[in-house]
């Protein structure tokens, strides 16, 4: 019997990129799936292959009487609900991103209100010390300390919120005795997901054929691109075995610059730019990220399965088959910068 046959589970943000993802995969597995989203940046498209088998709730998470609502009866909380988008976003509405703090609590006071069982967090590779990420280093999740001084130093102010979310939880698992699971995610990308995130900018740029074609920063800053469904695994496995609010990463391994991405989009795209142009007065972030998935194999049994070639793919395939390429093209340049 899969363990989450007839668990009530609840996945704020389940409307969302990622999210939505998991609330396929919960569905499958036989639960009885219930979604919370305020529709933000979230759309019920996302959650069409599944909308005869779920319950919706729309609302704001940050009141407390609409948390108190979605958390009754519920099992199992994946919390993935946010105020977030790319490096663009969070670079320029700090103060949005600063309200999931508020979010977070609420959501872990309702559901312990409500006797819920376990909350699976999904935390940020933002939330790693940012000066540690100037070289190629792979982080490991001890390198994020609450008990010495100096042991945290997030990135931006929705790293922080990411990180005090964890705190959070954890401090809800010392007092109430709920199952408490954190996951780092690194870098998701898939379909469903936006344009002001790296790889589907990419794919934008590209299908509307941008020229110069634009590239922020010299191309050379790496990220540990994850497909979803790696992702969305890591975030099951965690909730099934973690207990203690031990942080997971879920990430590869592997650094990969953002000029190899974008070639490996021309290459699946039978496209390529006559000039690109590298626009080094935008924000990209820290220089190198990586994941070092040592606990998350050891906990969790998990490694990812997709590699960044599979899984451009099937982003770029779900991106042509959902995307009008004359409104992309008239509308580029606020895809890119409006969650």
């Amino acid at each position: 019997m899969s363990e989450w046959n007839d668990e009530a589970v609840l996945v704020t943000g389940g409307a969302s990129f990622i999210g939505s993802h998991l609330v396929e995969d919960l569905v499958a597995a036989g639960a009885d799936v219930h979604v919370a989203d305020d529709l933000s940046s979230g759309e019920l498209a996302n959650l069409e292959p599944v909308r005869d088998n779920i319950t919706v709730h729309q609302g704001n998470l940050k009141r407390l009487a609409f948390a108190e609502e979605v958390t009754d009866g519920i099992d199992t909380v994946f919390h993935l609900a946010a105020d977030h988008g790319g490096r663009g976003y969070i670079s320029n509405y700090p103060a949005n991103c600063a309200t999931n703090m508020a979010l977070d609590n609420i959501v872990y006071e309702a559901a312990a209100e409500n006797g819920v069982e376990r909350i699976c967090f999904a935390s940020s590779a933002c939330a790693y010390p940012t000066d540690i990420q100037q070289e190629r280093q792979p982080l490991r999740e001890d390198m994020v300390d609450f008990d010495e001084r100096g042991g945290a130093y997030a990135d931006e102010v929705y790293g922080w919120a990411k990180l005090m979310g964890e705190r959070s939880l954890q401090a809800y698992e010392e007092q109430y005795d709920i199952d408490a699971s954190i996951v780092r995610i690194f870098t998701a990308y898939g379909p469903r997901e936006n344009e002001t995130h790296a790889i589907i900018a990419l794919i934008a740029k590209a299908y509307a054929e941008q020229s110069p074609y634009r590239i922020w920063g010299d191309g050379e800053q790496t990220r540990n691109f994850t497909y979803v469904k790696d992702i969305t695994r890591a975030l099951r496995l965690a909730a099934e075995t973690v207990t203690d609010g031990t942080p997971v990463n879920a990430g590869i391994s592997r650094y990969i610059t953002i000029n190899e991405v974008a070639q490996t989009v021309f290459d699946h795209l039978g496209w390529e730019p006559a000039e690109i142009d590298h626009l080094t007065d935008k924000p990209i972030g820290v220089r190198h990220r990586a994941a070092d998935t040592t606990r998350a194999e050891e906990l969790l049994g998990w490694e990812p399965k997709y590699t960044l070639e599979d899984g451009i793919d099937q982003t770029v395939e779900w991106y042509l088959n959902n995307r009008d390429k004359q409104y992309v093209t008239e509308n580029l340049e606020t895809l890119l910068h409006e969650r």
